[in-house]
């Protein structure tokens, strides 16, 4: 019997997320993320988390921002998002990445491990929002960042999940992300 990956909007079947993953690929031919990606202040040597990864779109670039002496984590809790970027490793080479399969909103990384946590186009699935926001909040470096959209969301709906935990302050905003630094 397969293992249900959440519960309620956080559960996605398999063909609901090989569904997804082709409607992804479409957009990523037709508007590519890599100006996007670029945006979000990735140096060269940093750790970044891809959390709530997909399959993928943004690890490529990632890898390339933040070169050899760099890490990016492409977490997710769906085995097809991980076998996903697997692909994306082997394809395109990408030593630097490393794709990690969660189970609800724990993930296996060492504690102040990143530099940037980014999570897009999944808050709105999110049941838990502050469990959630406090575990990106324990991934980060003290003077790191979290880039998190609404997703699905009216933006002041997420920008009230954010700001109910109490641990992340809002920077200015932008049309398309919150930068959130630790409290």
């Amino acid at each position: 019997m397969e293992k249900i990956l959440g519960v309620g909007r956080e559960y996605m079947s398999d063909s609901s997320f090989s569904f997804m993953a082709f409607g992804y690929k479409l957009r990523d031919i037709f508007f590519p993320k890599d100006r996007f990606i670029e945006t979000l202040g990735i140096e060269e040597g940093m750790t970044v988390v891809d959390y709530g990864c997909g399959p993928g779109s943004y690890v490529k670039k990632t890898s390339e921002l933040v070169g050899e002496k760099g890490k990016v984590y492409a977490v997710d809790r769906h085995k097809l998002a991980v076998r996903a970027v697997k692909e994306r490793v082997r394809k395109y080479g990408l030593k630097n990445v490393e794709p990690i399969l969660v189970e609800g909103y724990s993930c296996p990384l060492d504690d102040r491990i990143a530099d940037i946590v980014f999570a897009f186009d999944m808050f709105h699935m999110i049941e838990d929002p502050t469990s959630f926001l406090r575990e990106l909040h324990r991934l980060l470096r003290a003077r790191g960042c979290m880039l998190i959209d609404s997703g699905h969301q009216s933006r002041d709906e997420a920008k009230i999940k954010i700001e109910n935990t109490q641990i992340w302050q809002i920077e200015p905003e932008n049309s398309h992300y919150f930068r959130c630094r630790p409290l």
